[in-house]
């Protein structure tokens, strides 16, 4: 059993339990929801596992009833199995709607989703928690908000943050053990094993319900090309005739993977610029360590010097400020950016009229051309964009035009 990391959405429920009487928290499977409100909230709030038959054929038999005698503060574990439930929560909320009462877990899914907004409209807080980042696995949290980790980020590093950063985290163990708290934290667990479990409890259910799937092989077999494009434009037609179904049969499927947190689409970016060539997101593995698994990938050099290696450091830097923005629960904007020349840059965050782009390379010595996509959006940008490139350095270096090479890792100036 892993040890109990804290996590970055504590706070950011915290905040959410002083105005929403209803705070619910989904994401993938294991990504820690029910350890994370066991032990921050044990205190404060009874604990109720629907998960369990017994517990949750009495709450299905009389809602009224099973609410009144679990009272409040609650936390309701696994509200999916009792979907129901929440038109009763809602009647409880509507009588006294006093902040914090009702904490609910819920792995994503369509209907759990569709009866939380509907059902709870302006009593609840929807938040999303994800794999471990790196700073959460490194235990080095920033305190601060989105603004400080953009600062912290893109700023001059004056005060003296330009010296080692501390233990570096490791590029190739982090794309082989990703963030689920399990592989992640603890080294006794079989990796590949995990994975093979995940997925195939993924499938059998989540996938079968959801996606209404008669082939579960077939989706297998779809889930490990999307590996394998992790970091690429997407193209259903392309991907359903590799598959061999058909293209909207692809775009179906893919949405069940992106409700799921299984996968991410990062838009492109169409602001400001005249002729603009992308308008297909880009698909990201949220976990790089699912990522590898899926793309048969289990050693370090298979990792390291693998035609993949560009890609997946790409898919692990996107996911870290993915991370960072939802575990805050904030939502700027994330795209990607192309130009009609082909000058690109993996990630470029949009805050309140700021603009900060972050071009993503495996290397560990930058040389200033794998700069130049930056150099050239940065050109066509705002007076006041910020550029910087993320690669397997431990400490901020200067690369000229206003940019610098940082960590790849989003938590390497916390602490």
């Amino acid at each position: 059993m892993a040890s109990y990391i804290p996590r970055t959405l504590t706070q950011t429920i915290r905040r959410a339990m002083t105005t929403f009487p209803a705070v619910l928290i989904t994401g993938a499977r294991q990504t820690g929801k029910t350890t994370l409100l066991r032990t921050e909230f044990s205190d404060t709030h009874r604990y109720v596992s629907l998960e369990r038959p017994d517990v949750r054929a009495r709450a299905l038999a009389d809602p009224v009833a099973f609410l009144a005698e679990a009272g409040t503060p609650l936390m309701l574990d696994e509200i999916r199995y009792a979907p129901e439930l929440l038109h009763y929560i809602k009647d409880q909320i509507d009588e006294d709607r006093v902040p914090g009462r009702y904490l609910m877990t819920g792995s994503q899914n369509f209907a759990l989703m569709q009866g939380a907004s509907q059902t709870l409209s302006g009593r609840v807080a929807v938040l999303t928690l994800d794999p471990l980042s790196t700073g959460e696995m490194m235990q080095r949290l920033e305190k601060g908000g989105f603004d400080t980790l953009l600062e912290k980020t893109f700023g001059d590093f004056s005060d003296g943050r330009s010296s080692s950063t501390g233990q570096p985290v490791d590029l190739a163990d982090w794309l082989l053990r990703g963030g689920f708290p399990e592989p992640c934290l603890n080294a006794q667990v079989d990796r590949c094993l995990w994975f093979a479990g995940y997925v195939q409890t993924y499938l059998e259910r989540d996938v079968r319900d959801l996606a209404q799937v008669a082939d579960l092989g077939v989706f297998s077999r779809f889930m490990m090309l999307l590996g394998a494009r992790s970091g690429s434009v997407i193209n259903m037609a392309d991907i359903g005739r590799d598959v061999g179904v058909t293209s909207p049969t692809a775009k179906r499927w893919l949405s069940v993977l992106e409700v799921s947190q299984i996968v991410y689409l990062l838009p492109p970016y169409y602001r400001n610029y005249g002729k603009r060539i992308r308008r297909s997101p880009k698909l990201y593995l949220l976990d790089p360590g699912l990522a590898t698994f899926l793309l048969g990938l289990h050693t370090r050099e298979s990792v390291l010097q693998g035609p993949s290696i560009g890609a997946l450091a790409e898919t692990a830097v996107v996911s870290e400020w993915v991370k960072a923005c939802r575990q805050r629960g904030e939502q700027p904007g994330l795209y990607y950016w192309q130009s009609n020349t082909q000058a690109e840059v993996d990630l470029i965050i949009e805050r309140e009229g700021r603009l900060y782009g972050i071009e993503v390379k495996s290397t560990a010595t930058p040389p200033p051309g794998h700069a130049d996509g930056l150099a050239c959006w940065m050109a066509l940008s705002v007076p006041t964009a910020h550029g910087a490139l993320a690669c397997q350095i431990d400490r901020p270096v200067p690369l000229g035009q206003g940019i610098k090479a940082i960590p790849w890792y989003v938590g390497w100036f916390a602490g």
